[in-house]
């Protein structure tokens, strides 16, 4: 009865095996390629020097300098002891901000679809496309301090006080009669 059961095997043609080995090695490499490209990509941030205590939180107010730049290198913005409300920033600008630490310089690289995607912003005044749809940017930042948006709010205010008494001083001594 063993005989009548058993199934012959077929002699495997000369390179067969080594052809489905390719195809099985081609199908993973297709797929470890695609899934690279599906990956989204992520903030990157440099530590040119690093700084020291906490990190500022997502409703916090950073005052930095920067430059920002396309990838090209070409400048398209600066700021010296700018306050920035994190809340207000692009996302990949938020995201790279939340891993810095006061006194630090850094290096941030936004991949586009963190930044303005498609949209193309423009030079209002002179009409000039300043950063070109679908860019990746590029921003060197040196975080001098950070606050709560209240705190900021406060010194505003506290500031916005000072200047009107200020102006008022100066209008009160303007409108004095001369002394003979």
């Amino acid at each position: 009865m063993t005989d009548i059961t058993r199934v012959p095997l077929q002699p495997i043609a000369k390179g067969s095996l080594t052809k489905l080995w390719l195809g099985v090695i081609a199908v993973i490499l297709i797929g470890v390629g695609v899934a690279f490209l599906a990956a989204p990509k992520g903030v990157s941030v440099e530590t040119v020097q690093a700084g020291t205590g906490p990190n500022p939180a997502p409703t916090d107010v950073v005052l930095v300098n920067y430059t920002g730049k396309l990838a090209d290198g070409k400048v398209f913005d600066e700021g010296q002891g700018a306050p920035l409300p994190l809340e207000g920033m692009i996302p990949g600008f938020k995201e790279g901000a939340l891993k810095m630490q006061k006194g630090g310089k850094y290096e941030m690289t936004i991949p586009s679809d963190k930044a303005y995607g498609a949209e193309e912003k423009v030079n209002p005044q002179t009409g000039e496309v300043v950063i070109p749809a679908n860019s990746d940017l590029v921003f060197e930042v040196e975080l001098i301090d950070f606050m709560s948006l209240e705190d900021f709010q406060a010194r505003m205010a506290q500031m916005q006080q000072m200047m009107q008494m200020q102006q008022q001083q100066q209008g009160a001594e303007g409108a004095a009669p001369p002394q003979p």
